[in-house]
């Protein structure tokens, strides 16, 4: 008789069937032609399963020396959501968009990653694996989270992290919740309400055609296994010496903002926050401009002040 193949653990993020993986890699390739093209793709082994990587460098010779961007995106989604964040940062600065094990990309899960102790030694074996002794660590709401997580648990080899409209900082209520269930559903609606629908949900997703169809094909090729992370307390946020950046966008549901700009500046000294109007959950999309410039003034700013007292270049 056949050998069975054992099933992963509970815990652990897996593709419904190769056909429905294949059909969401072929919407997110539709997503990742709308940033910069990707200079190399590697996959890097780590204790938790492989973790798939995207490399864009600047073609500035000089630029390829300085400090590396990593990315790390949102649940629910894969590398490709940095389209409108990949050719100004990789202008500037090596980039590396990380595929996070247990979510819809082509990372492959063998063991669970969300509590924070594996968290955080996930990422560091990843960043170990691609040779990188000091980045600058970008996250976005879950992506946030294991930013934050990581410059509390293991900042050795954070130059700075920045935190876009992240999770960590407050418990997820219902109303995120909400949210992202009735962003989901107006996916389905007909073309011509799908602006008005944006508008009101805050929801880019639903004017990006591309974008659109990978979150679709995502629901319906993967099954998420991981609770809701816990937020940091304010005496291990007090913890923290990586220079910190706070985006939160003004109509934020995952965040109270005004809440968390008065406290995250309180307990982690000298942190940047902005709040960022015209904005939900996504200020690095829908104000991609801006939010680039912000992030890349921000990196130039640390690494003044730490070549400033010698310890490196930025």
């Amino acid at each position: 008789m056949p050998e069975s193949v054992p099933r992963p653990p509970a815990d652990v993020g897996r593709y419904l069937s190769d056909a429905l993986r294949e059909r969401h890699f072929a919407a997110c390739d539709a997503v990742y032609a709308l940033g910069a093209t990707a200079s190399a793709e590697q996959t890097v082994e780590t204790s938790f399963g492989t973790t798939h990587v995207y490399r864009y460098d600047p073609t500035d010779e000089a630029a390829r020396d300085r400090t590396p961007i990593v990315l790390l995106h949102g649940a629910g989604s894969c590398s490709a959501m940095w389209y409108p964040n990949t050719p100004a940062l990789s202008a500037a600065r090596p980039v590396y968009a990380l595929d996070t094990p247990g979510d819809p990309g082509r990372s492959v899960q063998r063991l669970p990653i969300h509590q924070p102790e594996r968290a955080a030694q996930w990422l560091d074996e990843t960043l170990a694996g691609l040779g990188l002794d000091q980045v600058h660590l970008v996250g976005s709401s879950y992506g946030g989270w294991l930013t934050l997580n990581q410059a509390h648990r293991k900042p050795a080899r954070l130059a700075s992290a920045t935190l876009l409209d992240p999770g960590g900082l407050e418990k997820v209520g219902l109303r995120f919740f909400v949210w992202i269930f009735l962003s989901f559903f107006a996916t389905f609606a007909p073309q011509a309400l799908r602006p008005r629908l944006a508008a009101w949900l805050d929801q880019p997703v639903l004017v990006v055609p591309e974008l659109r169809a990978m979150i679709q094909a995502g629901r319906r090729a993967f099954r998420i296994r991981r609770p809701a992370p816990l937020p940091l307390s304010d005496a291990e946020l007090a913890g923290i010496r990586t220079p910190l950046y706070l985006v939160i966008g003004q109509r934020s549901l995952l965040l109270h903002p005004q809440r968390q700009a008065e406290r995250v500046p309180r307990l982690v000294p000298g942190s940047r926050v902005e709040i960022v109007g015209g904005t939900g959950h996504g200020p690095q999309i829908d104000h991609a401009a801006r939010v680039n410039h912000r992030m890349l003034d921000f990196m130039e700013s640390v690494g003044r002040d730490q070549t400033k007292t010698g310890e490196r270049k930025s």
